[in-house]
């Protein structure tokens, strides 16, 4: 059985001392032998760990104690070998760059559809109301060559800041239906969903982005795997590693 723990989770939470908090969690985070990323901006925190299943919780526990971090939520897989290759802790503009300063998740959530709810409406063709469901995918061109959700729309985006004018241009395949946007864990989803809804459109995020889904939902009506930031490559609908190969040199983490 796989006995490293790896947890990605995000939260958009106001941090008005990233760098004094960036001190303590790298610290922690070392002495707790784990390896990985974690992101920190005033727009919250962003998070890629793995390592003993103890350390990790342990780790998530002391930082759910702050209260800024209370309502942090982890997707969590399972390896054989821990798949990083060391330890980064860093401050950032944002945790996932969008480049929409009026953008604000911290400031309220976007509106979730949990993977239950999902899954009615793609088993039924329309959501509650009967209206089409458009799934929108927000990640880059080569996460989205890994696997999708049938159907999805894909605007080959090289860059998530990329996703605003992309949206702007296909506004009318939008327009009068009910948008649900999704990434590998929810961040960039989140911050998508709002940007959509800014331009009027019935826009939502899917709850805890395709890992969550994977989760809850296992491979239904998603095509091939899904591309994670570590030395995995990607994982199946079972979240087990899956060892693909078609990431370009240099991909870096991004966001979940």
């Amino acid at each position: 059985m796989a006995s490293v723990l790896n947890v990605s989770a995000y939260l958009f939470t106001r941090i008005d001392d990233p760098a004094v908090v960036r001190e303590t969690l790298r610290d922690r985070a070392g002495a707790a032998g784990l390896r990985g990323t974690i992101l920190l901006a005033e727009e919250g925190i962003n998070l890629f760990l793995a390592g003993s299943p103890e350390a990790v919780r342990a780790f998530v526990d002391q930082l759910r104690a702050d209260e800024r971090f209370a309502a942090l939520e982890t997707k969590d897989s399972w390896s054989d070998t821990v798949p990083f290759g060391r330890l980064l802790v860093k401050v950032k503009r944002e945790i996932i760059r969008m480049d929409r300063p009026e953008v604000r998740p911290q400031d309220g959530r976007a509106p979730a559809v949990s993977p239950e709810t999902l899954r009615r409406w793609l088993d039924r063709g329309s959501d509650d109301d009967g209206r089409e469901v458009v799934l929108v995918d927000t990640r880059n061109a080569f996460e989205v060559d890994y696997g999708t959700f049938a159907g999805a729309k894909d605007w080959r985006i090289e860059r998530f800041t990329q996703f605003p004018d992309a949206a702007d241009s296909h506004r009318d395949e939008l327009a009068g239906k009910t948008v649900v946007s999704f990434c590998t864990g929810g961040i960039r989803c989140e911050k998508a969903a709002l940007y959509l809804r800014d331009e009027g459109l019935d826009a939502y995020q899917l709850d805890g982005g395709i890992l969550g889904w994977f989760a809850a939902q296992g491979g239904a009506h998603w095509n091939g795997e899904c591309f994670v930031f570590d030395e995995r490559e990607a994982v199946s609908p079972a979240l087990a590693p899956a060892g693909a190969a078609i990431a370009p040199a240099g991909a870096s983490p991004a966001g979940v």
